[in-house]
């Protein structure tokens, strides 16, 4: 069944057993230092069977840093940490891909170290709230706006965090370039008034997030390097005057670079038809995500339309979810109020 999902592939330099991909998601389950716990290399081993696993987003800094409990790659106890757990799934058979982000204005001082700032491309603060565990939910902070000297500083922390991830053995990396975080403000209309080589034109607003994954293919290659796009995707107070040219551009820029893949979540709705937007930009292998069932990403593997589908959700409640995929058993649904608690339920207690 689904003879599409299980035929191995190789995405540059990253072997995949199979083309069922673990989603990178947030469970908030590290220490308040950035610290990958304990539990978090069982979590990952007992997914080891997916053909690749992102990992959940991992900060590049503590300037980069926006939810609680988010694990970090830019102290010696974060690598440190990483390393073991990376070790542990490799030998239950896994390949990590580590997810890279910096969460720019989708950030509280609650959940930074004492004064380190929250920083964007301009000075505008996101509408909404954010958890913290020390004072609950409250709003964003007013964010400063990057200096024009400091970008290439930010940049580096991409740089040094990928080089970080593939030093304790992950297979690649991917840049998190979606969901109203650092790269996608500076490249969305409404986040981005800068009048320097970062703003304006889409040619400049799309020079942060080509030039950042320039210095992380520096690293070992950019057939080790991913990046994760949902072009249209309002999420954290995200507008752009026209995504699909900034996208377009976007893509056409980074066409050439010989990427491992490009990650595209697709949109539900909306006025923006972004899989076919992705189509006729970008060349390279492209892995779709977001509610796709086994049967559906079967057919769009089969088809050639996409060479592989992450999932997320089905992920959580079924770590065993090649098997059962590959059985046709019924999936197990997941618990909503442990998604992003502290310890191990609703983490590694499914089965």
């Amino acid at each position: 069944m689904y003879k599409a999902l299980f035929k191995p592939l190789t995405l540059g330099q990253i072997e995949l057993q199979n083309r069922i991909v673990m989603a990178p998601m947030t469970r908030n389950r590290a220490r308040p230092d950035g610290v990958p716990a304990a539990i978090s290399s069982k979590y990952y081993a007992l997914r080891a069977s997916a053909g690749m696993i992102i990992t959940e987003a991992v900060q590049i800094s503590e300037q980069g840093k926006g939810y609680a409990r988010t694990p970090g790659i830019h102290s010696s106890t974060q690598v440190a940490a990483w390393e073991q757990l990376v070790q542990t799934v490799r030998s239950n058979g896994g390949t990590l891909v580590m997810q890279l982000f910096h969460c720019g204005r989708i950030s509280s001082h609650h959940n930074k170290a004492p004064g380190v700032d929250t920083v964007a491309p301009s000075a505008i603060r996101a509408q909404g709230q954010i958890y913290s565990d020390g004072a609950g939910m409250v709003a964003f902070d007013s964010p400063r706006a990057l200096r024009t000297d400091e970008v290439p500083t930010v940049i580096e922390e991409y740089r040094q965090a990928t080089e970080n991830a593939l030093a304790v053995g992950c297979a690649g990396v991917e840049l998190h370039a979606t969901s109203g975080y650092l790269p996608a403000q500076f490249l969305s209309t409404g986040t981005n008034r800068r009048n320097d080589r970062y703003g304006g034109s889409v040619r400049n607003r799309i020079r942060f997030v080509v030039e950042t994954l320039e210095a992380m293919a520096s690293v070992s290659g950019a057939d080790r390097v991913g990046i994760r796009i949902c072009p249209g995707n309002p999420f954290n107070d995200l507008t752009d005057e026209d995504p699909g040219s900034t996208f377009a551009q976007l893509l056409q820029a980074i066409d050439p670079m010989g990427l491992a893949y490009l990650h595209v979540i697709r949109l539900a709705s909306g006025p923006l038809d972004n899989l076919a937007l992705v189509h006729r930009h970008f060349s390279g292998p492209i892995i779709y995500n977001d509610g796709y069932g086994a049967a559906e990403a079967n057919e769009v593997v089969r088809s050639g339309r996409a060479v592989a589908v992450s999932f997320a959700r089905h992920f959580i409640a079924n770590p065993n979810l090649v098997s059962k995929i590959r059985s046709g058993e019924v999936l197990a649904g997941f618990n909503r109020k442990t998604l992003y608690t502290p310890g191990p339920r609703g983490y590694t207690d499914y089965q």
